[in-house]
């Protein structure tokens, strides 16, 4: 179907597509990182590693890859004390599985030898690490710290341009549009939302617009096509 065109949307708010969002994505899973905290993988390092794991893989993938490699090694010293070629095995089938190896080793040892087994809740000192950027190190203390940063990944950078709530062509731009203009308490919540609605409705192709509760709002911004 055509894009919907030609009649004035009224401007998109934030706090009014929050509790939409939230009924909207609530028969999906959650995003990956936010059910492996559920599940009691509160620490930093967890989700910080799941996050590593995460890139270009799916939450499908994700998910019982990291439950396996936690359960094999559940503290950062275990990790640590594996080759790289057992982390690699552990978190097969995760893209670049062999480079995500030898990061989350990395990880692990200077968790233990650098911050004595317990990383900190500071976004920049997580970015220190090769591989890791703002979208994991954000993530993983917004998850477990509390503190009010915006992890961007593809979802919410496109999910939040297609909205017309932000204009950016990069997530790195994205995430800092939202940090400059997303009310705080929303800026963790939103990678949970975003992730699961641009899985199933906000999808990439052809996103299901007449379904969507946004409609309304959203100003489509580069939509071409939509169910």
């Amino acid at each position: 179907m055509p894009a919907a065109k030609h009649f004035k949307k009224k401007p998109f708010d934030i706090e009014e597509a929050i509790p939409l969002l939230r009924e909207a994505v609530a028969p999906y899973p959650k995003a990956a990182l936010f059910e492996l905290a559920g599940e009691g993988h509160t620490s930093v390092f967890e989700i910080l590693v799941a996050c590593i794991i995460s890139i270009r893989t799916r939450d499908e993938t994700t998910l019982p890859v990291s439950r396996r490699l936690f359960a094999a090694a559940p503290r950062p010293a275990d990790v640590a004390a594996l080759s790289v070629k057992e982390i690699e095995r552990l978190i097969y089938p995760s893209t670049f599985h062999d480079v995500k190896a030898g990061t989350i080793r990395t990880v692990a040892r200077e968790t233990v030898e650098k911050y004595d087994g317990v990383l900190p809740c500071d976004a920049d000192e997580l970015m220190k690490f090769k591989g890791v950027g703002p979208k994991c190190a954000n993530l993983a203390v917004g998850i477990t710290c509390g503190q009010m940063l915006t992890g961007v990944d593809i979802h919410v950078h496109r999910v939040t341009n297609r909205w017309g709530y932000v204009s950016a062509k990069t997530p790195e731009k994205t995430m800092d549009e939202l940090h400059e203009k997303l009310p705080q308490h929303l800026r963790v919540e939103i990678n949970a939302l975003l992730v699961p609605f641009g899985k199933h409705i906000c999808t990439g192709a052809r996103p299901k617009c007449s379904s969507c509760p946004l409609l309304e709002m959203c100003q489509q911004v580069g939509v071409t096509r939509h169910e």
